[in-house]
């Protein structure tokens, strides 16, 4: 998925009113297409629609398959040609194929099943719904490693077994309300993270300083216990200050947040490891934290060191530690 979004959340709601609903979902398609292979539609059985599959050249044809779907109850797998001329009129260099399988909800797509998959979604839970037009459908939680990590959606080696990757959202927890988070931040945010400003100094973390963001005035510590800190969530330190810094390390090292990366000099992270080490965190844990903050770029100022930062963070997500 490009970001979380309600598209499945929609479709089971317009099921469960009695309107029916089909789930189209794109399957394969062109290097340049303007939505990823996993990027779906709703459709409701009165026509209604909520996501994309394409800039707008086919939704009109997939309404209208879909539409049939719906009352025959059976799956479609759709292929559509798109000529260069149309290509470059939805933003495309070039033209190509993009294939759309159509899922009724109910007759094909079970609603036990779409239930689960809403219900792991709400609860920040990584599934992969496996499907095809005929496979059996499943949600798979183990397995698919290299595919949730990239967020990769997509057909397996036979050809027929269709893997939907569904990841919660990128989430970045910044402690810290520093000349850097204002850089980092909305540039997180445009990276596809949804930020969250964590400093009990309310003059640092004010509206002014960090207009329309999420701004907690907690304690660290009590912040990421309330958030909560899964594989989907980085975290970001940036106060230098060992009252608040150490607090949320205290929290953060035996979790499964994917990134850790703190603001300090070599000097200031060794101090924070020998206290780190004093308070009983093992030396494995410890070197999970990312210090001196950010890949080496010779960064200079708040916004070059919150580039890298966020670099260092793609990095980790995609690459692993």
């Amino acid at each position: 998925m490009d970001r979380f979004d309600d598209i499945p959340e929609t479709a089971l709601a317009w099921h469960r009113d009695g309107k029916g609903a089909a789930l189209a979902t794109v399957v394969e398609t062109w290097g340049s297409a303007p939505r990823r292979v996993g990027s779906q539609l709703a459709i409701s059985g009165e026509a209604e629609i909520a996501g994309s599959v394409s800039g707008g050249c086919v939704e009109g044809s997939v309404v209208a398959e879909a539409l049939d779907a719906i009352e025959d109850g059976r799956p479609m797998m759709l292929e559509y040609g798109v000529s260069d001329d149309d290509a470059f009129a939805v933003g495309l260099a070039c033209g190509g194929t993009i294939r759309v399988l159509v899922e009724p909800v109910g007759s094909v797509m079970p609603e036990a099943l779409l239930q689960d998959l809403v219900e792991a979604r709400a609860a920040r839970q990584p599934v992969a719904y496996v499907t095809g037009v005929d496979v059996e459908r499943r949600l798979e939680r183990a397995g698919h490693a290299v595919r949730f990590r990239m967020d990769r959606s997509g057909f397996e080696d036979d050809g027929e077994t269709f893997v939907a990757i569904h990841n919660p959202p990128l989430r970045l927890l910044v402690v810290g309300a520093v000349h850097i988070a204002q850089a980092l931040v909305p540039m997180a945010r445009i990276a596809g993270y949804d930020p969250v400003l964590i400093d009990p100094r309310e003059t640092f973390a004010s509206e002014s300083r960090f207009p329309g963001e999420t701004i907690v005035h907690d304690w660290p510590d009590e912040a990421l216990e309330a958030h909560g800190l899964d594989a989907r969530t980085a975290l970001v330190l940036l106060t230098h200050d060992p009252k608040l810094d150490d607090a949320a390390l205290d929290r953060a090292l035996g979790s499964d947040v994917f990134y850790i990366g703190a603001l300090g000099s070599t000097r200031t992270h060794a101090k924070r490891v020998a206290r780190l080490k004093e308070a009983g965190h093992p030396e494995d844990a410890i070197a999970r934290i990312h210090a001196p903050i950010g890949m080496d770029i010779g960064a200079a100022g708040p916004a070059e060191i919150a580039v890298a930062t966020l670099a260092e963070m793609t990095r980790v997500l995609r690459q692993g530690a």
